[in-house]
């Protein structure tokens, strides 16, 4: 509980900026007293980039490592460095117990950190002495926006969690208990409603906007914050409202989609900015911490052959190829490595494979290549999550015809045939869509802890657990060579998941001790 003390005071005042955009030219170092601080449009605006400094941070360790962390504890991913000491990552892609890990805890901080820091805007700006009053709305809004963002990160892994919506003092939070997960989700909700009414479409922001939150991202993440209770009438209602606003569309090529080149494309609702100056540590962390170990990265969460099966299964080849580069392939969309065998090597990763969607170029990399200074952003919502959101819900609301409009959209762009089915079987290709369209992106651990099966079971059951089609793949049926042979992160992965347990993460052990009892940890930790 201190933890969280010492950050609603203490930790978010530095004014760091983790972008390319104008709006998030340059990191302000320091600290700045609020009694004398927001006294100027431009001191607004400084602390609001903080706010979106706070999606990520500054380091690959905050927030970065631990998504890809949660995204191992799924089908889709191995641990994959089988080189380093493997702890902390091992107890959470193979269903340990990580409540004292590194990973969880700095989310947890760094999640509240960055809540913070929209605690001060809101409650800042509103009285700040500035004329323009527009601006006053949007900064409250997009600041609005981005602390939903940050309760629903932790919603989603966490349950309910501890919910402060102000500038609050010691005393004033002293013996707080987490909030259930439909008051957590509540607050997410407001936020969202308050930011979709002043909040400007994409299309209304001067090329130096881009990248802030928008109207479109706040209906998106409302409609995904919908789905994700099983409140799919309101989900199709938000969801068909933003597609109907006609201010996105699908990129024209899969292979597009996370290129430099398309950083903010027409697909992207909203996505973390970052640059390659190597004057500031701006850059994106993942292509190096997913990257090939023989290719300057260091080879944490790795695709699995099992993933790989799935697009073979569908006929899937366009987006296979544009998802997952193996050993010895040859890598798509890099022109200084064409026509060369791609070295993945199969002692030191786990399943000699890697993540295209995170790759950069050898010819749009930095100088040095590091984990500092890469620019491809983050895509953390694109409009074809939207288009599967829509069909999921309208497919749970009985509308069909809806559902297969949607998914065809998806499907029409890697030249896959229509589905024509209906009812449950829509549902589960639907299901399946996801997985492919959006694989490694951290969709899919939410996706199967939310899903049912016919009997009411969380899909997560099904695929994990000793008699989990994943462990069973791995353990009988699976001829991977690679997987195989390198027993250094062992093949069973999965076989220790608990289902009255393992459906959340833990909160972190450190936070349960030091509230003295007052943020119970979940069950069977």
């Amino acid at each position: 509980m201190k933890n969280i003390f010492k950050i609603f005071i203490f930790g978010a005042f530095a004014l760091l900026s983790s972008s390319c955009s104008s709006f998030l030219d340059e990191p302000v170092l320091g600290q700045e007293n609020l009694d004398t601080y927001f006294q100027s449009e431009e001191e607004c605006l400084k602390q609001l980039a903080g706010c979106y400094q706070g999606i990520f941070w500054d380091g690959w360790w905050q927030i970065a490592a631990p998504n890809v962390g949660f995204d191992m504890a799924t089908d889709d991913l191995w641990m994959g460095n089988t080189t380093q000491s493997q702890s902390d990552w091992l107890r959470m892609a193979h269903y340990g117990n990580p409540k004292q890990d590194g990973p969880l805890s700095n989310y947890w901080q760094y999640r509240y950190k960055s809540i913070l820091r929209c605690n001060i805007v809101i409650e800042k700006v509103a009285t700040a002495p500035i004329s323009n009053e527009d601006l006053r709305k949007r900064i409250i809004a997009e600041a609005k926006f981005l602390r939903a963002f940050n309760y629903f990160e932790l919603v989603k892994n966490y349950g309910g969690v501890p919910v402060i919506t102000g500038m609050k003092l010691p005393s004033e939070i002293q013996g707080i208990q987490r909030e259930t997960v439909e008051g957590t989700y509540a607050v997410i909700e407001q936020d969202l409603k308050d930011a979709i009414t002043d909040l400007p479409l994409k299309s209304e922001y001067s090329s130096a906007d881009l990248g802030r939150a928008t109207q479109g991202a706040a209906m998106g993440y409302l409609g995904k914050a919908y789905l994700y209770q099983g409140k799919y009438k309101e989900a199709f209602k938000i969801l068909g409202d933003l597609i109907n606003t006609q201010e996105y569309d699908l990129c024209t090529n899969f292979k597009d989609v996370w290129s430099i080149a398309n950083n903010n494309s027409i697909e992207s609702l909203f996505e973390v900015q970052y640059s390659s100056d190597i004057s500031y540590s701006l850059g994106g962390r993942l292509p190096v911490f997913t990257g090939s170990r023989d290719d300057s990265g260091w080879s944490w969460g790795l695709p699995t052959s099992n993933l790989e099966k799935a697009f073979i299964d569908a006929g899937d080849t366009e987006r296979l190829r544009w998802t997952i580069v193996k050993n010895g392939d040859d890598v798509p969309g890099d022109d200084t490595d064409e026509g060369k065998d791609y070295v993945i090597s199969p002692d030191k990763h786990k399943s000699a494979r890697i993540n295209r969607k995170f790759y950069v170029p050898h010819d749009l990399r930095p100088s040095p290549y590091d984990s500092d200074h890469n620019n491809l952003n983050h895509r953390l919502l694109r409009y074809a999550d939207v288009l599967l959101m829509y069909a999921e819900a309208a497919n749970e609301e009985g509308n069909d015809s809806e559902a297969r409009k949607a998914l065809k959209r998806v499907r029409d762009r890697v030249s896959l045939p229509e589905v024509t089915a209906s009812g449950k079987t829509l549902r589960d290709a639907i299901r399946l869509e996801r997985r492919l369209e959006l694989a490694l992106e951290f969709q899919r651990l939410y996706d199967i802890r939310r899903w049912t099966d016919d009997n009411g079971k969380k899909a997560i059951c099904n695929i994990m657990g000793e008699n989990g089609t994943f462990v069973r793949y791995n353990m009988i049926e699976s001829t991977d060579e690679y997987e195989i042979t390198n027993q250094k992160e062992n093949s069973n992965k999965g076989i220790t998941f608990q289902e009255n347990r393992d459906l959340l993460f833990p909160i972190p052990n450190t936070e349960v001790l030091l509230s003295g009892g007052s943020i119970a940890q979940n069950p069977n930790f």
